[in-house]
């Protein structure tokens, strides 16, 4: 994927913001979705235009299907044909045994992790693909370890969300090979973000040092460069892949 615009869904921090300033760097204008906080969007939009590449910030809950289609119909507008997708907006949960769970959160979980994934994937196609006219491109989604571990007595629901990114990946990416989109995953391990926050464990990036063997949790920019990688030329002949970067847990 040559320098072309790139949409990065949930980017106003965490791993999302990692990439976003990553791929600026390397000369691509940037699409920051965001659902809640507006300041964060715009302050990495702020960094993204610093590095003198083009930047808007967009407010768009992902499973909103009237939400995702403004947010498409703007970036079309402002910034120029996609060439670039990062599903990286997700959500967890508190944690909790299956028994304790209700159908409002798996509802809320799958909405947003997975049919948000579905939702944005199809519109970037409907851009990208040479079968409608586009010039090619290449989707990123973010999986996670939790899918091939289960994540038991804590979210085997995010798991199972996950799970689903994993065949989803590799589904569509044999869909689009011969149209000219490549579609590949990354599957964190742990990370030092703010998502553990919600799981009510703030700490659990630290305190799981213990149970990596590279001994440490990873750091957002870490997944940033597998995902730029992966979005770029260099991964021209890698489509379907899903990139475990977990430090060998």
């Amino acid at each position: 994927m040559s320098r072309s615009t790139v949409l990065i869904t949930g980017a106003g921090r965490g791993i999302g913001a990692a990439t976003a300033l990553l791929l600026a760097a390397r000369g691509h204008d940037i699409a920051i979705n965001y659902q809640r906080d507006a300041a964060a969007a715009e302050a990495v939009a702020g960094r993204v235009r610093a590095l003198g590449r083009r930047a808007i910030a967009v407010a768009a809950d992902v499973a909103d299907e009237a939400a995702v289609r403004a947010m498409f119909a703007r970036i079309d507008a402002e910034l120029g044909p996609l060439g670039g997708l990062v599903n990286n907006a997700g959500i967890v949960a508190m944690k909790a045994r299956l028994d304790e769970m209700d159908l409002a959160r798996w509802r809320r979980m799958f909405d947003t992790n997975v049919l948000g994934t579905l939702l944005c994937s199809q519109l970037a196609v409907r851009r990208m693909s040479t079968r409608h006219g586009g010039a090619g491109g290449a989707i990123v989604n973010l999986s996670s370890v939790a899918s091939v571990l289960g994540s038991p007595a804590m979210y085997v629901d995010y798991a199972a969300s996950k799970g689903a990114i994993d065949s989803f990946t590799i589904g569509l990416a044999r869909e689009l090979a011969a149209e000219g989109v490549r579609v590949n995953a990354v599957r964190p391990g742990i990370i030092e973000t703010e998502i553990h926050a919600a799981s009510g464990d703030a700490q659990r990036a630290q305190a799981s040092a213990g149970l990596i063997p590279m001994g440490r949790p990873g750091r957002a920019e870490e997944i940033a460069a597998a995902i730029a990688w992966l979005l770029s030329d260099e991964a021209s002949y890698t489509t379907g892949a899903i990139l475990d970067v977990s430090g060998g847990r």
